[in-house]
């Protein structure tokens, strides 16, 4: 895939650079592998907002996607590759050789009428997808699971890849894209490959009506607001803010450590801050 740009015809179009969607080969999606998707608005099941600057957007249905890859030892043949309105990823639609039908993230690399496979046994190809012992260190993965049949959900949005470092007994040591080195059980399943869509990081939205397609409403700074509203609004004309950044209710925004979970605090090997 590449980025297209356009011709400057309107202020929206003179920045816009958007994929020129090569890489797909269809249009319709599989009708029995979409689900519905209800959007929230960034509000909670009491209708109070907990994510700001949410709503809106164009109606989406959900694609249905085989995270697990569970058809262990049935090869596959890509039918289709689809783009997906819900991710950043494109989908490659499996048909397996006993008549089953499945999405799964699409690797960089995997085309139409390519074979792929889950197994232990499997070949290191993109797409194929084995148990982490079963892999050779160095190997570029992703859709990792963090437990044992849950399913991929480390290392999943568009051009990231993971690096399976080392084996050290039950436990692999991974390499993940935000350069935290973390211990994940041997057994646990990943995928061989780089995400596909590896250019979306260099596309431009070009004019804020896009943003509000994509369900992204205007981000108020806080500088720009009334003392009531943050701790950061008011003053005498233009100010920066008299204090440490931070969420309107006085949240520090900038290097207050707020991880809490030290169930898993073994599993990290490197943090990703660290130098």
């Amino acid at each position: 895939m590449a980025i297209r740009t356009f011709k400057p015809t309107s202020a929206g179009r003179r920045g816009l650079q958007a994929s020129d969607f090569a890489d797909i080969t269809t249009d319709t999606p599989e009708k029995k592998l979409l689900a519905p998707a209800s959007k929230t608005g960034g509000r909670n099941n009491q209708g109070r907002i907990t994510s700001r600057f949410r709503g809106g957007g164009h109606k989406r249905r959900y694609r249905v996607i085989d995270f697990k890859r569970s058809k262990i030892g049935v090869p596959a043949q890509v039918a289709e590759i689809e783009y997906d309105p819900n991710r950043t990823a494109r989908l490659a639609l499996l048909h397996y050789a006993d008549g089953v039908k499945a999405y799964i993230l699409a690797p960089d690399g995997l085309a139409k009428g390519d074979s792929v496979l889950s197994s232990s046994k499997a070949d290191i190809r993109p797409g194929n997808s084995l148990p982490l012992s079963a892999m050779p260190t160095g190997t570029a993965i992703h859709n990792i699971e963090m437990r044992l049949g849950k399913g991929g959900q480390l290392v999943r949005s568009a051009g990231v890849s993971a690096t399976l470092m080392a084996k050290d007994g039950k436990y692999a040591l991974v390499k993940l894209p935000s350069g935290e080195v973390r211990k994940i059980l041997s057994q646990c399943r990943a995928t061989v490959g780089q995400v596909s869509n590896g250019d979306h990081k260099n596309t431009k939205l070009g004019k804020a009506g896009r943003a509000r397609w994509l369900g992204r409403r205007p981000h108020n700074r806080g500088v720009t607001m009334n003392p009531v509203d943050h701790p950061m609004g008011g003053g005498e004309g233009r100010t920066s803010g008299g204090r440490h950044p931070c969420s309107p209710w006085g949240q520090l925004a900038k290097g207050l450590k707020t991880r809490k979970n030290k169930r898993t605090d073994s599993m990290i090997v490197k943090n990703r801050k660290a130098r």
